[in-house]
């Protein structure tokens, strides 16, 4: 038995010694005989020339194109009439814009197309949102509007319907959602008492987005890389205690008012978004592929927007300007709180035109301008002429009833006395300014409110030509 085991391990060992492992001899040319023997096995080569044949074959036979018509600056810088409007008003925007383009490479000839962006806007079917759509459509880009409609309406976007640069999302922004986009408009908040009076629990902790909202839009930003535009508000200064307010006061703010659901949650919001700007870094860190852009190619904006009106306003939003107009329309009294001595300043909300041109004005180009630069902020966007309640009254009733009655009430708890911006940044940093007055705006304002509120529509005050002054 012993021996047996020992002839088995001799065996083994014998056979190992001849299953050693002894590397074959190389082949330099084997690298360029196995694509040779490839071709020439079952045919291959024959059909590869057969390809090459019929290929040249189709291509010999294939009528020449018309040659490109001649090099002439009339004929680059002069677009057809479909697009001769388009390309103006793009060009225009550029020009008037003071800063530069609105791209990167600088200022758009008349009839050469820039590139589109891809924007989204949250709150995009508001009164504010929507003029905004109407702004970033008109120049070429592609628009994603998200709105819940809690104080929004398809009616404000229903004309951009079945354009295919347009996106109408229903979704309200305190859940998250995950879009490839270059830019971020947060606009997404009820601004009037009435709307974030209704629930102001939810107003500062969810709904009006100015913290979870805020938080979801500044996440998105940072994970795809896009600018962030903040739509802050005037309310930040609370009842303020100097007059004007520059962007470097802090305010006076009552924190447990009942306006301060509104007041803390814009603070807050601008808090959050300094805190993404400083330290987790929206304009610093982005995705993979992205983390070596350019700082002033992305980053977080800050716009602080004052009292502004003009078609498409909520009627009954308890707005003074909105009150005032649709109480007149109905012949009913102005309600004037307290004394009427409260001041307050008003900008119109966006472009007039006039002849087929575009003025560029007020708050909507003013959003653009500071998303399109290189400046953080926060910016004052208002019109720094000042109304006091009663003035505005006087205003209203010269342009829809000279004959309307003025009704005092007790004003509303926290009321600001007065208000009204210091806009020199915008000035010199944005080189924007508003154009327009209370007085030629607000018969815009009274034409979209007569319609909606009558059904009828007075073509002479639709076509009211406007210019700036």
């Amino acid at each position: 038995m012993g021996s047996e085991l020992i002839y088995r391990g001799h065996e083994d060992e014998s056979q190992q010694q001849s299953d050693a492992y002894s590397p074959k001899r190389s082949k330099p040319w084997l690298p360029v005989i196995r694509p040779i023997r490839y071709l020439l096995r079952e045919q291959r080569l024959l059909f590869v020339l057969v390809g090459i044949a019929i290929a040249t074959l189709f291509f010999t036979l294939l009528p020449p194109s018309s040659p490109p018509p001649p090099y002439s600056a009339d004929s680059l810088f002069q677009p057809d009439d479909s697009t001769q409007l388009s390309h103006r008003v793009s060009y225009q925007s550029n020009h008037a814009a003071g800063f530069g383009s609105f791209s990167s490479g600088g200022k758009i000839p008349l009839g050469l197309k820039r590139k589109g962006l891809r924007i989204v806007v949250t709150g995009g079917a508001g009164f504010v949102g929507s003029h905004l759509v109407d702004r970033l459509i008109g120049r070429g880009d592609s628009v994603i509007v998200v709105d819940n409609f809690f104080t929004g309406r398809k009616e404000n976007l229903m004309h951009h319907f079945g354009n295919p640069r347009f996106e109408l999302i229903r979704h309200d922004v305190v859940e998250p959602i995950l879009l490839e986009v270059d830019q971020i408009y947060h606009l997404a908040c009820p601004a009037s008492p009435v709307h974030y009076k209704f629930n102001p629990v939810k107003t500062i902790i969810s709904f009006c987005t100015n913290v979870v909202g805020t938080l979801n839009m500044l996440g998105l930003a940072k994970r795809v890389g896009a600018r962030f535009l903040l739509t802050s508000t005037s309310e930040v200064y609370g009842d303020p205690l100097q007059h004007p307010q520059v962007e470097t006061y802090w305010g006076n703010v009552n924190p447990i008012g009942v306006r301060s659901c509104y007041d803390e949650g814009k603070r807050t919001a601008e808090t959050l978004t300094m805190d993404y700007h400083r330290g987790a870094g929206v304009e610093v860190t982005y995705n993979i592929g992205r983390l070596f852009k350019d700082l002033l190619e992305n980053g977080v904006r800050i716009a602080r927007i004052f009292n502004t009106y003009g078609p498409r306003m909520c009627i009954d939003d308890g707005r003074v300007v909105s009150n005032f107009v649709a109480q007149a329309l109905r012949k009913e009294p102005l309600t004037v709180y307290g004394d009427g001595k409260q001041t307050r300043s008003f900008q119109y909300v966006s472009d007039l035109k006039a002849d087929g041109f575009v003025h560029f004005i007020c708050k909507v180009e003013g959003l653009m301008r500071l998303m399109e630069g290189e400046h953080v902020g926060p910016f004052n966007l208002g019109n720094p002429g000042e109304f006091t309640m009663l003035e505005l009254a006087q205003v209203v009733q010269e342009t829809i009833d000279p004959n309307a009655k003025i009704e005092y009430r007790p004003n509303t708890e926290d009321d600001p006395h007065k208000r009204k911006p210091d806009i020199t940044r915008a000035k010199e940093l944005l080189g924007w300014e508003p154009k327009v007055s209370l007085r030629k705006g607000l018969p815009l304002m009274v034409s979209d409110f007569r319609q909606r509120i009558f059904g009828d529509h007075n073509e002479d005050s639709a076509s009211i030509t406007m210019t700036s002054d």
